[in-house]
């Protein structure tokens, strides 16, 4: 694995596991977990390391610095180039403090510098139907476009059956605190719950927007009825799913949602935003209730719907389990090693044919 260095210099990280190079990386005022690479120095590294390690295949996960200059590293030793988008423009400049005026063209021209790197992949692939046709949309062309799940260990999650601990009915978030996660839409859906419903929210997960959601929470007069939990240990969050009755996911910019994906596992009814990928999951009247983006009535009316029926919640979270059901970690993991046996493959007879052209040409 390659990726950016914690701090400034080069690193090399063994685990029980593979084997992580990291590279030289800075900070950035956006974000303070968001490190950058800048390309020129680590061109050098990346291509020494492609000449060391010698892959069949260099699959990417992005097309920042990192990515980019593995690709073209990539390309220029003849290895082949499998690469994932998990990027959206809307969710980077949400970090920003550009004008509104803005972000229209600023996402034009990150979607334009997408496509350029990622053409020269041999393979390119998105965790959902819906996002691969966004990066058509905005000019990412060929037959090797492709839907592949992110996948999910759903064992893990089924086989945790901590018990709801309390009396009333709970509803999750899991996820950042950012501003395309649309968090405070649940907090202000609240207030408009039946007053018959016990109904309190739990919010896993920390970001740029939590203090001002916790002043939200006070100001609509519902921070009795939410805890905020920050960031948590992975048993802390299997225990959060276990125990909710219903979860939230009202982002407007999820390629997939793992967060979503994690509750439905666990078996739990999902009501989230009409938006991106978010309907590939959940199946309106199915397994949940979906809501017109940034329509709070319409929220407040969908998870107290759910929470007043606990038939339906029981008979909406055994249809979340066959829902995510194809999203197995198996069946992700034999996708790409079929994509990365014909990546290889193809890039081992261009290769044949640019030799035996060049040879020709010199005859």
């Amino acid at each position: 694995m390659i990726c950016p260095a914690t701090g400034a210099g080069p690193e090399r990280v063994t685990p029980d596991g593979p084997t992580v190079h990291r590279l030289p990386s800075h900070g950035t005022p956006f974000h303070p977990t968001f490190r950058v690479c800048l390309p020129w120095q680590i061109r050098g590294s990346a291509a020494r390391l492609l000449e060391r390690i010698a892959p069949d295949v260099v699959h990417v996960q992005s097309h920042f610095a990192v990515g980019r200059t593995l690709i073209r590293a990539a390309r220029r030793a003849a290895i082949a180039v499998v690469a994932t988008n998990h990027f959206m423009p809307e969710n980077l400049v949400g970090y920003t403090s550009l004008p509104g005026w803005l972000a229209a063209p600023t996402c034009r021209l990150a979607w334009r510098d997408f496509v350029r790197v990622f053409h020269r992949a041999q393979v390119v692939t998105a965790p959902t139907p819906s996002a691969v046709r966004l990066m058509r949309r905005h000019g990412l062309v060929g037959d090797a476009v492709l839907p592949v799940s992110c996948g999910l260990d759903l064992h893990r999650f089924a086989q945790h059956t901590a018990k709801n601990q309390g009396e009333g009915l709970r509803v999750l978030f899991v996820g950042r605190l950012d501003a395309e996660k649309n968090v405070g839409e649940l907090l202000r859906a609240l207030p408009l719950l039946p007053t018959w419903l016990p109904v309190t929210a739990e919010i896993v997960g920390d970001g740029s927007r939590r203090r001002e959601l916790e002043d939200l929470a006070r100001a609509l007069r519902v921070a009795d009825r939410v805890t905020f939990h920050g960031l948590v240990g992975d048993q802390e969050v299997l225990d959060a799913y276990a125990r909710c009755d219903v979860f939230c996911m009202p982002g407007t910019a999820e390629l997939q949602s793992l967060a979503t994906m994690e509750a439905m596992a666990a078996g739990k009814p999902v009501v989230a935003a009409d938006a991106t990928a978010l309907p590939h999951l959940v199946h309106q009247g199915r397994n949940g209730l979906l809501f017109p983006p940034g329509d709070v009535p319409a929220l407040a009316a969908a998870l107290g719907s759910i929470l007043g029926d606990p038939e339906g919640r029981t008979r909406m979270g055994e249809a979340s389990r066959e829902i995510v059901a194809r999203h197995d970690i198996g069946l992700t993991l034999d996708t790409f090693e079929m994509l990365y046996r014909e990546a290889a493959k193809l890039t081992t007879a261009r290769g044949r044919e640019n030799h035996e052209h060049t040879a020709h040409s010199g005859r």
